[in-house]
């Protein structure tokens, strides 16, 4: 089954095709039959590659195929190829099985809007161009696949277009993501140049032979590689387009933060974590960063009143523990938790929906409260998600966070204690979501309070199936500790991402991290059993701190915000207005940028090119014609004698 690789991606695009192209008579039904038929066969061959796959011997289970040449270009040999392995695979079933649940919520959702089979369309394009992301074989095409996924993002998040945010929102989106496609198009010539070739599995196997632990050539690959990574998967400095994505559709929302696009650079930082275990530096940079980003943002979120603006930061927040599980050389439970987020993000998404659909699209928690009692389903998936996201015990969450946390604690305690904080901030503003919508007095408008009802079951089926998975999903990445050989999922992926994470011998503090491990390499560094059954009982306690704590904010002293929020004014402002980080993009990055176009287009453009070099060069051209086109006077007397000047002239000049 492995060779019908290629089948994966292909069922998106005939349903692109399908409903894009020849649909334009279908009715609505047809449409997302079309639509979610498409996605559930490409998860379905998934499964069937992965019963495949696990039947040959672990050394075997890497599987290439080549469909044809795509470019033969001299020493340049890119095919049009997928890789089959633990990881691809992996990915694969994630992101078309969380997509074939959004593809059936959003039926249900979108069902009344006119763009129904144009949203589809896009919808599965997306899709397509994800599958083909993680299942390309080669850096060339993985590209392919994450432009396609960019492109398909400025659609999605602008599918309103006819608005004026949502239309600004995929711009952003679009335009950011440029700058981070900039430093992964810049790495694949890098690539190209050092390797000779793009394909991930040649790559992979010079470069230990090719380059030298910590040498320049490979930190600026990585490097640059990570810009690319910050662009879409929104991490500092790169982040802000993401927040305003919530303008789209909320199943683009979910499709976004949960399958698609924002997983796609802590995939391709796991894709070359050989490449990365050469580039300490680069490795200390990609923890840095991952552990500031969940910090940051996730104090963004404890102020935030936009239901899907708050769920936005904390996906900003956890794949931030993502790359900052990367940064310390523990990949497995990077994808793990990308995994296991992918389950719950996308249930508290789709739960966000729901509760819009019952208020009439109304987002902010201050106006809504004690919808226990009108959204059961709703409120029982969402607290299902919540307690997944703030790593309640045995729930997904629990095990793919506590992973990572415990991975920071050996590598560095300063990132430990940033990763440890952020989890109290999830726990918190999480479950301040939960208390705001579903808990206390209702703060809704009367008339929207009247018509407040339960959605359909083609949307709460899929909350359902998504809860459920946000609970035992993390069953199979159970650890060690906890039982002996039931760590399934580190099993199988230990052959593409190794057994265990990369750790600092000697403990920094702060940013200093990433000189350090440049410094002085990195090693195993093991740690007595107990201690790692202490960590895990803290980032429990952490988890239910927060939780506790939003409760009696919240439920018991609701007035205590307000008192917070005027005690720390200055501090709330800054929290409040995102740190003015848009302010700032804006004062020192758009507007420098618009001053300069702008004098480029009115002096450059106008006045030189087209002034001095078109409409110039034209007015010397019609100069000098009006002056020559005299000589054409229609006489012949006068031809005569031109011809007997020139003869006399020419005869002059020869004897001369």
């Amino acid at each position: 089954m492995t060779e019908y690789v290629w089948l994966v991606p292909f069922f998106p695009l005939v349903g692109v095709v399908i409903n894009g192209v020849v649909g334009l008579r279908f009715p609505k039904s047809l449409i997302g039959l079309v639509g979610c038929i498409t996605i559930f066969l490409s998860f379905l061959t998934s499964c069937l590659i992965f019963l495949e796959l696990i039947t040959l011997p672990v050394e075997s289970r890497v599987v290439e195929v080549l469909l044809y040449k795509w470019i033969p270009c001299g020493d340049l040999q890119v095919h049009i190829g997928f890789l089959v392995d633990a990881l691809s695979l992996v990915m694969m079933l994630t992101v078309s099985g969380v997509s074939f649940i959004i593809h059936v919520y959003s039926y249900g959702y979108m069902h009344d809007d006119p763009g129904l089979r144009r949203y589809f369309t896009y919808l599965n394009l997306f899709v397509f161009f994800m599958l083909v992301l993680v299942s390309a074989n080669s850096f060339l095409l993985m590209f392919i696949g994450w432009e396609g996924v960019g492109l398909c993002s400025y659609l999605l998040i602008g599918f309103w277009y006819q608005n004026k945010a949502p239309a600004d929102a995929g711009k952003k989106a679009f335009i950011v993501n440029r700058i981070g496609d900039y430093g992964f198009l810049l790495a694949i010539m890098i690539i190209y140049v050092v390797f000779g070739t793009l394909d991930f599995l040649p790559v992979f196997e010079k470069a230990p032979q090719l380059l030298r632990t910590g040498e320049l050539t490979v930190t600026l690959i990585t490097l640059l590689l990570f810009v690319g990574a910050c662009g879409k998967s929104a991490q500092i400095p790169l982040y802000v387009w993401l927040p305003d994505a919530m303008e789209g559709p909320t199943p683009v929302s979910a499709l976004i933060h949960a399958a698609t696009m924002v997983t796609a650079g802590v995939y391709m930082v796991a894709r070359c974590n050989i490449l990365y275990s050469l580039a300490p530096l680069s490795m200390g940079v990609v923890a840095v960063i991952g552990a500031l980003t969940a910090l940051f943002t996730a104090s963004i979120a404890m102020v935030t009143n936009d239901i899907k603006r708050v769920l936005a930061y904390s996906t900003i927040s956890q794949l931030g523990y993502m790359f900052l599980a990367c940064g310390v050389g523990a990949f497995t439970a990077g994808i793990f938790h990308l995994m296991t987020h992918a389950f719950f993000k996308a249930l508290l998404f789709l739960c966000a929906g729901s509760v819009m659909h019952a208020l009439s699209g109304e987002l902010d928690m201050r106006k809504m409260g004690s919808l226990r009692s009108h959204l059961p389903v709703t409120y029982l998936t969402f607290l299902a998600g919540c307690l997944a996201i703030a790593g309640f015990p045995f729930t997904a969450g629990f095990f793919s966070k506590d992973e990572i946390l415990w991975e920071a604690f050996r590598a560095n305690t300063t990132l430990w204690a940033i990763a440890a904080i952020t989890a109290f901030m999830t726990a918190f503003y999480m479950f301040r979501a939960v208390f705001m919508t579903f808990h206390g007095k209702s703060r809704m408008e009367p008339e929207v309070e009247h018509h407040v009802h339960e959605s359909p079951a083609v949307m709460t089926i899929p909350l359902i199936i998504l809860a459920i998975l946000s609970v035992v999903g993390g069953y199979v990445g159970v650890p060690s500790l906890i039982a002996e050989g039931w760590n399934k999922f580190h099993d199988f992926l230990s052959p593409v991402l190794g057994g265990h994470g990369v750790h600092v011998v000697r403990q920094t503090s702060g940013v200093a991290f990433a000189t350090e491990v440049a410094s002085h390499g990195v090693q195993e560094f093991h740690h007595p059993a107990g201690l790692e059954w202490l960590m895990m009982g803290v980032s429990v306690a952490i988890g239910l701190a927060g939780i506790i704590t939003a409760y009696y904010v919240y439920l018991k002293c609701p007035e205590l915000p307000e008192r917070t929020a005027q005690k720390f004014k200055g501090l709330y402002h800054i929290l409040y207005h995102k740190y003015f980080v848009d302010e700032i993009y804006f004062t020192y990055v758009v507007t420098p940028v618009n001053i300069i176009s702008t004098f480029l287009w009115k002096f450059f453009d106008d006045q030189v090119i087209d002034g001095a070099m078109v409409n110039g060069s034209a007015w010397v051209i019609k100069r000098v014609s009006s002056g020559v086109r005299r000589l054409q006077t229609g006489s012949v007397q006068h031809y005569a004698l031109s011809i007997l000047i020139g003869l006399l002239v020419v005869l002059y000049l020869i004897m001369k």
